[in-house]
């Protein structure tokens, strides 16, 4: 057998005729697995990215399934001869293979077929909850002994007595304990684990679509002689002939405690949830979960585990099974990751070492997809970020203060020594913060009530804080609370003694927000960890200081993934600039091993239209700087140019603007002068609310305007006129939503929406790339430098993004304006994606820009 797998042809799993770049796609996906690359790849909405990530991913999954299968089976074949003793052991090997292969795929199957009765059972109750339930208030143990507040040591026992014990002793003590728990241990079935997919995405909703595009495929990574058990009774279910196939591919959707849990009782006391598990976790007999089977009892854990991987499931399912079996969902998902093949997660869960941890994530050798990673630098930066309110700094302070009173006489030395330590570090850090608020509001008067920042290296901090922070080793206070989980210890005390304090009544509002201390350990872990890559800030916002530490580099902690698995792809609707994506994520990848991949669009080229609009009707430069935002005399141009357009536009029409701010004053500008009453007659005017809560609402009126222009007449007395849509770039209606067809026959981009230059921590990013660049070597003659670069591909971005939103499926068509004159440079034109790059019209004057529309519309009416 070919240790290499060939690229295929063809992907008889793909349910349709795949267009030519569908094909093309998928070759690439496939030959950069095999071949160990990582590779970003752009595919635009509606040529079936999904589709083609999840049909290449796994067709190479069973290929390289059924590679190792026969590795196994012909091991030794080189050794020796082929003679009657080798054959026999080479068949036994086949046979054992078979039956372990062919025993989990019945135990699936099993699974399948109990879930059915399960559901069937719960559409045929009815559940009622009684009146007492419904109004109970959640009761919490206000009573809890303290020793379950005293602090873990490094093997994660609590502290109690022993702790005084010398070493020797104690050391035999946990030889005894481990001996002792040995037995159990030893029960736990080993996990045979398998290659996998991760399929990552922003959200849950988009992990629930790949779901139903995972559907559609015909594939099974199941070995020939199982497949006849991966099928599903339909009708009755006793009935044995007739059958349906089912996806043949064992999937778990992994997701977070608050969205897996169905203790109701544990959600209603208001705590910290993760806090309040874990603690849970940690009881015995009746205090502990009634969802989580003890530990000497994996029957339950495993049955359920096999539940989850029987039929593919998104979070909902999962919740939905979990509370039919009465097994804790969260906890079966994370035991079935060994054995699923595909693993959908959100970003956050595969992004963050802890969390992959927590998980039992290992990626050695595994595939990574990240979808929509057009997200994924601000996600890395983002997750990377610690904030560090001072009042939040000296909540946890005054609890330090208050635990270490409580316990100073039972804590031992280490833990005495180590806590006292960590208020130093807190005394110091508050003090500094105090201080620095004050100079700030005293400076002259010059900053007083407004925002001020200050940025420094974590060096320069510590060099800040002065005595009480002299011989504080931060290394060893973050190791302590790392492995000691005293801040959890601390937080739970605190919180204990004001419930008691307070009593039940108030109970929810005093629990409800996140240890305060939480917040002081990830800033601690953000410092020790800081080096070049990292900043730290000081912001007044009116009288309050917020500390944060804020990461400089999103490739230094996805450098980890990237080296430890197989191959990662990257993919987006649009990624450019890709050059851009490559340069901050991969910078320590050989060039042999990256590769970048461009769709075309799957529409015909007479079907979009772009233009570059540099002048408006009375021959102004369209050019929106943002010094040149407030210019009446431009607002009033941009108006009288939207509302010849929306003479043109047919069905609805999307204004894409730089920011609030700017859509505010133009709106306000417009009402006084009247040309928001004659923008209005050509097409209802609606604007992209500020409060999410907010943006269905203005969607679902919008659309249904849009819509309202079919099937009227001028006898009926209403004008066709649709609706125009102005909207953010960067903001809520920019991303993930699809304006197809009728809803955006015309996108609209104002202007270049930079980010704003005075942001101390956007000059400090700036700053970072430029030193990075002067390490690699001299800046090219005639190129920007990195810092200018980065700036102007952080606009891009998302600039692209907003493009996105009009053409979503082959059949759908849409005129796409770019207005500003610097849209004309061929250094920013370069920047768009290749689909609309290559067919840009730049036009000099107004007129020329209403008769390229007029053409375009004219053109789409006669082919109607």
């Amino acid at each position: 057998m070919s240790l290499t797998l060939p690229t295929p042809e063809m992907f008889p799993a793909f349910p349709f005729l795949p267009y030519d770049i569908q094909l093309s796609l998928m070759r690439h996906l496939y030959e950069n697995i095999e071949n160990r690359r990582v590779t970003v790849v752009e595919s635009p909405t509606g040529t079936g990215k999904t589709l083609s990530l999840l049909c290449a991913t796994l067709t190479w999954l069973r290929d390289e399934q059924e590679r190792a299968r026969k590795g196994q089976i012909s091991a030794g074949d080189e050794q020796a001869a082929m003679d009657w003793v080798l054959a026999q052991t080479i068949d036994r090997k086949r046979r054992q293979l078979e039956a372990d292969e062919m025993e989990y795929a019945e135990r699936l199957a099993r699974a399948r077929k109990k879930e059915l009765i399960m559901r069937k059972a719960a559409k045929a109750r009815v559940r009622k909850k009684s009146k007492a339930a419904t109004t109970e208030r959640p009761t919490v143990d206000l009573d809890l002994d303290d020793d379950c507040f005293l602090p873990e040591s490094a093997d994660g026992s609590s502290q109690d007595e022993n702790d005084n014990l010398s070493p020797a002793v104690r050391a035999l003590m946990q030889k005894l304990e481990k001996a002792k728990s040995g037995a159990t241990m030893t029960t736990r079935e080993a996990e045979p684990t398998c290659t996998k997919i991760y399929y990552t995405s922003r959200t849950h909703s988009q992990l629930s679509q790949v779901l139903h595009e995972l559907e559609k495929l015909n594939i099974s990574l199941s070995p020939s002689f199982v497949i006849s058990l991966h099928s599903k009774p339909t009708g009755d279910m006793t009935s044995s002939t007739s059958t349906q196939p089912v996806v043949d591919v064992r999937v778990v959707s992994l997701g977070s405690r608050k969205q897996l849990c169905v203790n109701e009782r544990l959600k209603n006391k208001g705590t910290d949830l993760d806090e309040a598990c874990r603690q849970l976790l940690s009881e015995k007999g009746d205090k502990r979960c009634s969802y989580l089977p003890p530990a000497d009892d994996e029957t339950k854990m495993l049955d359920f585990r096999d539940q989850v991987l029987a039929t593919p499931k998104d979070i909902e399912s999962l919740v939905e099974s979990g509370m039919e079996s009465r097994t804790c969902p969260y906890f079966g998902s994370r035991r079935a990751i060994a054995q699923a093949q595909l693993v959908l997660l959100p970003y956050n869960l595969l992004l963050q070492k802890a969390a992959r941890e927590s998980l039992g994530i290992d990626l050695k050798d595994q595939v990574v997809v990240i979808d929509e990673a057009h997200n994924l630098i601000s996600t890395l930066l983002s997750l990377s970020t610690a904030h560090l309110p001072l009042r939040t700094l000296n909540m946890s302070l005054h609890q330090v203060s208050i635990y270490l009173n409580k316990f100073r006489n039972r804590l031992s030395t280490e833990h005495s020594i180590h806590l006292k330590r960590l208020v130093g570090l807190l005394e110091a850090l508050s003090h500094y913060a105090d201080e620095w608020k004050i100079e700030r509001l005293n400076n002259s008067g010059k900053t007083a009530g407004k925002d001020a920042t200050e940025v420094f290296t974590s060096g320069e901090l510590m060099g800040r804080l002065g005595r009480k922070f002299e011989g504080v080793n931060m290394l060893e206070i973050e190791k302590y609370l790392r492995n000691s989980k005293i801040a959890r210890k601390i937080s739970g005390y605190c919180t204990n003694a004001m419930e008691k304090a307070a009593g039940q009544a108030k109970l929810a509002r005093l629990t409800a927000t996140t240890p305060p201390l939480h917040a002081v350990e990830n800033f601690i872990v953000a410092l020790t960890a800081a080096n070049d890559d990292g900043r730290v800030s000081l912001s007044l916002v009116g009288d309050q200081v917020d500390i944060k530490y804020q990461h400089l580099n999103p490739a230094t902690y996805f450098q980890e993934v990237v080296q430890a698995t197989r191959s990662v792809v990257l993919a987006g609707g649009t990624m450019s600039p890709i050059s851009d994506v490559t340069a901050q994520l991969f910078p320590l990848v050989a060039p042999e091993r990256l590769t970048t991949f461009s769709c075309g669009h799957i529409v015909p080229p007479n079907s979009l239209q772009t233009l570059v609009v540099k002048s408006g009707p009375k021959g102004s430069q369209m050019q929106f700087k943002y010094d040149s935002r407030n210019d009446q005399a431009l607002i009033a141009e941009l108006g009288q140019l939207l509302t010849n357009f929306a003479s043109l536009v047919p069905g609805g029409m999307v204004v894409f603007v730089p920011s609030y701010a700017f859509l505010n004053t133009v709106v306000g500008a417009w009402e006084k002068s009247g040309l928001m009453e004659r923008l209005g007659a050509k097409k209802k005017v609606f604007s992209e609310p500020q409060e999410s809560g907010d943006v269905d609402a203005v969607l679902r009126d919008y659309a249904a305007e849009v819509q309202s222009i079919h099937g009227t007449t001028p006898s009926e007395g209403k004008k066709k006129r649709g609706a125009l849509l102005f909207a953010v770039v960067g903001a809520k209606l920019s991303e993930g939503l699809n304006f197809s067809d009728d809803l955006a026959r015309a996108v609209v981009i104002v202007g270049l929406p930079f980010a704003n230059l005075a942001s101390p921590e956007l000059r400090e990013r700036m700053s970072y790339v430029n030193r990075q660049q002067q390490k690699r070597g001299a800046k090219v003659a005639g190129v920007k430098d990195a810092g200018t670069e980065l700036y102007e591909n952080m606009c891009m971005n998302a600039v692209n993004q907003s493009i996105g939103r009009a053409i979503r499926h082959r059949g759908d068509w849409a005129s796409l304006v770019l207005l500003d004159s610097r849209y004309a440079s061929p250094r920013i034109r370069g920047k768009l994606p290749k689909w609309i790059g290559k067919d840009v019209t730049v036009t000099e004057t107004f007129g020329e820009a209403m008769k390229e529309m007029g053409k375009f519309y004219r053109e789409k009416r006669s082919a109607a």
